[in-house]
């Protein structure tokens, strides 16, 4: 198996992404721990030491999970693919189902994606269960957390199911352009979700109620005619049912667009922090970021699909990889897998163009809103959070979708 080229190519991929997700990780754990001790000068009037140390330990636990977690999914890969763990699963469906057809394939993409889901759970609850509880984070049952794994399954069947059989119809039926027809449906897929999902999907999981306040919906309704924006409301979502954790949020795609806030927010924050954060959520509706992120994901699966184009004819892409079986099915699979391992090390170009939107999001607040009113809620936020002011400056540049806190409060003191 070793003997095909592409074997060690993508071993060497493999090797060299999560030697970089390990490293990484070694150098934020160290970093945290080594600023524990002192919180920064410019949060030294707003942030406890007790404060800044839970963050800093909060921080480090969930490094560690994660430097777990990385090295899991890389046995995980390994035996699915050079393992012959694939191979077996292909040659079992092939005992039910025709090798090739739509159904042999949904049931083999299936399988994988369950056999992932279910390695992942001891992750997940030790997250949930043990570091968020240690911390003062977790909300959750045991009963919450299954009734949540099962309604969420159950969505993921309902919406991806019919979307995976269209695909492996139209990769066998479309002839040699059949990427450029999965692209077209993957587009308006993602359309149609954004239309969906937060009227029928997100209630399915939590209670979302209109703003109650009055004082605080007409200070929102002065902010969202400044703005010049309509929604179909403004709902505060039971979060706390969950999590301590606070957070904000926009949804949604023409009628359905919506802005929703976590009730922990809505209870920690004043009145003008909470319109600085709305005002900070609309800046990324009114400066096109959700459109601008729409269409460079759109961009990404273009590129991939043109490649997967061009390998699923390609003997050494299935036998490089550890398998024998050469299908539609099988390529698709194949790639899904393999393909972050290969992207890896452009991740820090995704994570500046996520960052450069958090800025100019916090500059349309500091316009439309008050810029002092933001600073006291980020810092709230970091602060109930457990969220470090330290980060490591290359974990963050590879991780870090928002700018790190005293980068981000400087801008903000500036504008």
């Amino acid at each position: 198996m070793v003997n095909h080229a592409f074997t060690w190519v993508f071993l060497a991929a493999l090797a060299l992404a999560t030697g970089a997700r390990l490293w990484l990780a070694l150098r934020q754990a160290r970093h945290v721990r080594m600023h524990r001790a002192a919180v920064p000068e410019s949060f030294a009037g707003a942030i406890p030491l007790a404060a800044h140390q839970k963050a800093a330990d909060y921080t480090v636990a969930k490094v560690r999970l994660g430097m777990i977690d990385a090295i899991l999914d890389a046995l995980v890969l390994l035996a699915l693919t050079l393992g012959g763990l694939l191979q077996l699963f292909i040659e079992q469906w092939s005992r039910l189902l025709p090798a090739g057809s739509l159904w042999h394939g949904a049931a083999l993409i299936v399988t994988v994606l369950v056999l992932r889901s279910a390695l992942e759970l001891p992750a997940s609850l030790y997250r949930i269960f043990v570091i968020e509880e240690r911390f003062g984070f977790n909300k959750m049952t045991l009963k919450l957390f299954v009734t949540d794994l099962l309604k969420s399954t159950a969505v993921m069947a309902a919406l991806g199911i019919p979307l995976l059989l269209a695909v492996l119809w139209l990769m066998a039926a479309a002839g040699g352009y059949w990427w450029l027809y999965v692209w077209a449906v993957l587009v308006a897929y993602t359309m149609i979700l954004q239309m969906i999902v937060p009227a029928l999907v997100m209630p399915i999981f939590n209670k979302f109620s209109p703003l109650e306040d009055p004082a605080l919906v007409e200070r929102v309704q002065r902010l969202l005619a400044r703005c010049g924006f309509r929604s179909r409301g403004l709902f505060v979502m039971d979060g706390s049912k969950r999590s301590a954790h606070g957070n904000a949020y926009f949804t949604g795609f023409g009628a359905t667009k919506r802005i929703v806030l976590f009730d922990t927010l809505i209870n920690r924050l004043q009145p003008g922090e909470v319109e600085a954060v709305l005002a900070h959520e609309l800046g990324h509706f009114k400066l096109r970021h959700i459109v601008k992120g729409m269409l460079l994901s759109w961009t990404v699966s273009f590129i991939m699909l043109f490649i997967l184009g061009l390998l699923v004819g390609q003997p050494w892409f299935y036998a490089g990889l550890g398998v024998q079986t050469n299908t539609l099915a099988v390529a698709l699979l194949l790639f899904l897998m393999v393909v972050p391992e290969f992207m890896f090390f452009l991740k820090p170009a995704t994570s500046l163009f996520s960052r450069k939107n958090e800025f100019e999001a916090d500059g349309y607040a500091a316009k439309y809103s008050n810029a002092e009113d933001l600073i006291n809620a980020l810092v709230k936020l970091y602060r109930d959070n457990a969220t470090t002011l330290t980060p490591d400056p290359l974990h963050s540049v590879f991780y870090d979708s928002h700018p790190p806190a005293a980068t981000r409060i400087a801008r903000l003191k500036a504008a």
